[in-house]
């Protein structure tokens, strides 16, 4: 059962990465070396079971592919920065094929041959790992060497467990489950190859967190339903533990199959493979098309008020009048307009945006937003740095819409800061399964935003300062909503808040 686990786990991998919209020669790599795994193990458990020479065929084809693979994705991943290359490849190649025809030839029969056809594929694995070793100490201090450096603890143990079935040729047979500890090592350098912005070590401990504990639930219903229903024939918790882990690994994958195959039969039906709730996300947005109705007819029925009202002050106070009565007509005046940028806001945020969408270069556009911010009064105590990656995806946005929000957060940040402080810009590159998007954050050292605040700075209308209207962060969302992106917020009183926009890389046509 535990061979048979690995297997899945390696063929659901491979899958995922075949199917994915972001392939690359690194994906496509790993996913073929996570293939011959599932052929490895997959043929030696029904070779097992059915006594089948085919099966024994399919465990040699599969080991003997491991070589050459291992081999391609280590020059891959280390952009052909170290000693092992194409030539390398090929004889790897060459020397299983020669070690696989040997299958049907006298030499089988060798008593070590067994052996060898074990401790090879271990001897490349090792000169891989030494590769990945050399490449890492070749390396500056730096976000890409602490990647390696994660990956290269990751190879390292499932090297070290995958021994274990050259020990057992020399009479020691080890706990079977270190097949379920190679298929959780996999699963993590999956994490690391497909999300290298996940560049902390707590934020891979993380995702295989949550997988472990959608294993634990799922392995606590179904035991809890067998034992209510299954009689005393009910199959042990450790059958449960690796069924619940192999459809909790095997769901995105199955999913992402069966959304290419539905988009290919049925092209209107984006939205199958939407959650439930989603129809929330779609009463939402009725709600927000009758608001886009009524926001016009409700400012131009409070204007015209507004307007006869500041007309009728501005003639009483050109009068002769008395200091304390022009104190008063000045306050009409002023609360008028202070009415008339609310309904100013309100329509801003109530209308349909029409998005004049082009390729933009972010940083350029940040560059600008930061320049507006520059001039601005506020900014005489305040430290503005900027750390803007540079070869970013271009991505499809409205730049004047863009530099909306970074100024309407740019600007809530310096009144955050009174007595000073730095307000910080920064960019960079995600890769995640919905594709490359990059990142934007705005950061202060300010006053923070309370807990029991933060949840509400993007509703409307909500507002901390005496005379805020409480529309300028909702305007935001909005913006990034209708760009397809994210913004979101994390605040600590006292230190100061982070703000953080996410935007999906242009489609390449």
């Amino acid at each position: 059962m535990e061979v048979f686990t690995l297997a899945v786990v390696s063929l659901a991998i491979a899958v995922f990465l075949f199917f994915t919209k972001r392939q690359n020669r690194i994906h496509l790599s790993f996913a073929c070396l996570c293939l011959a795994i599932f052929f490895y193990k997959g043929g030696g458990f029904f070779s097992v079971h059915f006594q089948s020479g085919f099966w024994r065929m399919v465990e040699m084809f599969g080991l003997l592919a491991i070589s050459p693979l291992i081999i391609s994705f280590g020059r891959l991943l280390l952009n052909d920065q170290s000693f092992l290359s194409l030539r390398q490849t090929m004889v790897a190649a060459f020397i299983s094929l020669i070690l696989l025809v040997s299958l049907f030839t006298p030499l089988a029969n060798w008593p070590y041959w067994g052996m060898l056809i074990y401790v090879y594929p271990a001897s490349v694995v090792a000169l891989c790992y030494g590769a990945l070793i050399l490449f890492i100490r070749s390396k500056p201090a730096g976000i890409e060497r602490t990647r390696m450096l994660y990956l290269s603890i990751a190879f390292g143990m499932a090297a070290l467990i995958s021994a274990c079935d050259v020990i057992k040729l020399f009479g020691y047979d080890f706990s079977p489950l270190y097949n379920i500890f190679t298929a959780v090592l996999m699963y993590m350098i999956f994490l690391i190859v497909n999300h290298p912005q996940l560049m902390d070590l707590h934020e891979v401990m993380a995702r295989a967190l949550i997988t472990g504990v959608l294993t634990l639930c799922a392995t606590l219903v179904i035991y809890v339903f067998i034992r209510l229903f299954g009689g005393p024939s009910s199959s042990s918790l450790t059958y449960i533990l690796l069924a619940s882990f192999l459809i909790v690994i095997s769901i995105e994958p199955l999913k992402q199959v069966l959304k290419n195959i539905f988009s290919w039969i049925y092209p209107e039906s984006k939205e199958a493979f939407n959650f439930l709730y989603a129809f929330d996300q779609k009463l939402e947005r009725e709600k927000s098309m009758l608001l886009e109705e009524m926001a016009p007819v409700l400012a131009h029925e409070i204007r015209n008020p507004l307007g006869s009202i500041k007309g009728a002050a501005q003639y009483l106070r050109s009068e002769v009048m008395t200091d304390e009565d022009k104190r008063l007509i000045d306050v009409i005046i002023e609360e008028v307009n202070r009415l008339n940028r609310v309904v100013n806001q309100f329509l801003s945020y109530a209308k349909p945006y029409s998005l004049n969408l082009k390729l933009q270069d972010v940083n350029a556009v940040i560059a600008k937003a930061i320049s507006i911010v520059k001039a601005n009064d506020l900014t005489e105590k305040i430290v503005i740095e900027e750390e803007l990656r540079p070869e970013l995806p271009l991505v499809n946005v409205d730049a004047e819409q863009l530099i909306q929000v970074i100024l309407n957060i740019a600007v809530n940040a310096l009144e955050a800061m009174p007595e000073g402080g730095k307000l910080t810009f920064r960019t960079r590159r995600i890769d995640s399964d919905q594709g490359e998007a990059i990142a934007i954050s705005i950061r202060d050292t300010g006053k923070g935003i309370k807990k029991d605040e933060l949840r509400n700075v993007f509703k409307p209308f909500f507002t901390t300062r005496e005379r805020g209207v409480g529309l300028g962060l909702s305007i935001c969302q909005r913006i990034i909503k209708s760009h397809g992106g994210h913004i979101r917020v994390k605040s600590i009183p006292g230190q100061g808040s982070i703000f953080y926009i996410r935007l999906q890389r242009a489609a390449l046509s």
